[in-house]
This record gives C-alpha cells, sequence and structure tokens, in this order.
C-alpha cells in the first residue's frame, strides 16, 4: 500500500490555484469531466516532482464541481504539511499574496495558513529552526488555524 494523495474540495479553482502557486506548489495534472461536471487539479511541491514515478510523494487534489455546492468545516478536516527551506521567506511571499498568516512563526519553525476554502497549511523549517526574528517573534495569532 502506498499513500497517494489528499483531496480537497473548492469553491473557487482560480482562487485555490493562486493561494496554491503562492505556497510553493505546481500543478502535475489537470482531469475535466464534463459528464461529472467536475475538474480535478494535482497539485506537487517541486522536491517531490524530481521524484522518479515509483517514488513520488503524496499530492494534493483540488476538486472543483462545476455546480456550486457550500462546504462548511474545513478545519475539521485537519491540515496539510509542508516543509520550507526559509520560513520566513515563505510566510512573507504568502503576506505579499494577501494570504493571512494565521499563526506566524515566532519560533522560526512553524506556521499556519488558511487555503480561500479555509482548509489549514502548517509550514515547517526545513532542518533547525531560523532565530527568532522580526516582524515575525512579536507578530500574534489571526484567526483560526
Amino acid at each position: 500500500m502506498r499513500y497517494l494523495h489528499t483531496m480537497v474540495r473548492v469553491t473557487d479553482l482560480d482562487a485555490s490555484l493562486r493561494f496554491y502557486d503562492l505556497l510553493g506548489l505546481q500543478e502535475v495534472r489537470r482531469m475535466e469531466n464534463e459528464a461529472g461536471r467536475y475538474t480535478l487539479v494535482f497539485l506537487a511541491a517541486p522536491a517531490d516532482r524530481e521524484r522518479s514515478a515509483a517514488e513520488r510523494s503524496p499530492e494534493v487534489e483540488l476538486t472543483f464541481n462545476w455546480d456550486p455546492e457550500v462546504y462548511a468545516g474545513g478545519r475539521n478536516f485537519g491540515h496539510l504539511a509542508y516543509k520550507v527551506n526559509d520560513i520566513y521567506a515563505a510566510c512573507q511571499r504568502l503576506m505579499d499574496g494577501g494570504v493571512v498568516i494565521n499563526r506566524p512563526p515566532r519560533d522560526g519553525n512553524m506556521a499556519f495558513v488558511r487555503s480561500p476554502d479555509g482548509i489549514s497549511v502548517e509550514l515547517l523549517q526545513e532542518g533547525a529552526a531560523l532565530p527568532p526574528a522580526e516582524p515575525w517573534a512579536s507578530m500574534p495569532n489571526t484567526g483560526s488555524w
């Protein structure tokens, strides 16, 4: 058995793709199903895309149903987690793109943000935590994460 992907339902595919692009994920493949009236977009981190097909890491599958639906309770999903090379740079890129940093990386190690559909995404510093730095060290939490 091998873990393949996590599926997340999205209500605005363009907004979601912009968010995950800012996060650093890249589109791997896309499937349109006219009969089922949905679009699937599979995303992966750049380092994961470099692996061979046999070694490929799990992907995020964005499922966009063409007919409007209301999805409540995005937080009950839990969260996605990604390691990043520089947590401060990743958070700055997201913030510059209009994403709220719900749990800033005050410790130089961990942060949380949310997708346009309320999916919580944890960012973890690759290797040792970075030294505490402003503006992150004194930034309060915003909303829930």
